[in-house]
């Protein structure tokens, strides 16, 4: 098995996962958006492939976008979300993957700090990306009239914690997976040794 087979699997499972979630291909039983949670954990997996694969997410991310509001019968670029603002999704998926891509040059395996340097990269990634994401379509877009900063502050808080909470969960259960998978291997590799 090719070295990167592991981490081509685990691209393709959150590529999966994005476009599923974000296109609602399962109408009423789809899961809620998981584009951020996905730029996390891209960014803790895939170490050194962030030229080609960040950019792929992104142009995913567009793409089903696109897919989903033209079925709709709405042209892309007159849609309610498509504004000037919309292509700070750029560098606020970017603060995602910072978060995991930071998170994973301090990991040395399942341990209590590093669930607390996952919760603090998490919750500080989820801030920014919000803060690019919400920030950008509440001053850019047309569909806000008469902006202020205190109505910027009220929508920044009332949609923060349900943005935390769906990241919180899908990062939760890759960490479930990341340290079963570690808990695992060693005993897969013993039972292989004794076998031989």
């Amino acid at each position: 098995m090719n070295a990167n087979t592991p981490r081509l699997f685990i691209l393709f499972v959150l590529a999966l996962l994005m476009g599923a979630s974000r296109a609602h291909v399962f109408d009423h039983f789809s899961p809620p958006d998981a584009s951020w949670a996905v730029f996390f954990i891209a960014g803790f997996h895939l170490r050194g492939w962030g030229r080609w694969a960040f950019p792929s997410l992104i142009a995913l991310a567009v793409g089903v976008d696109w897919w989903v509001i033209n079925g709709q019968g709405i042209d892309f670029w007159n849609h309610y979300c498509v504004s000037a603002g919309y292509w700070f999704l750029v560098p606020a998926y970017g603060a995602m993957w910072a978060g995991g891509a930071w998170l994973r040059r301090r990991y040395s395996g399942a341990s209590w700090d590093a669930l607390g340097r996952l919760a603090a990269a998490l919750v500080l990634s989820v801030l920014a990306c919000h803060l690019l994401a919400q920030g950008s379509f509440y001053w850019l877009s047309d569909s806000v009239t008469d902006p202020t900063f205190a109505g910027w502050w009220k929508n920044y808080t009332d949609w923060l914690a349900p943005y935390l909470v769906t990241a919180g969960v899908y990062v939760a259960i890759a960490a479930g997976l990341q340290v079963a998978g570690e808990r695992i291997a060693p005993l897969l590799g013993a039972r292989d040794r004794t076998a031989h």
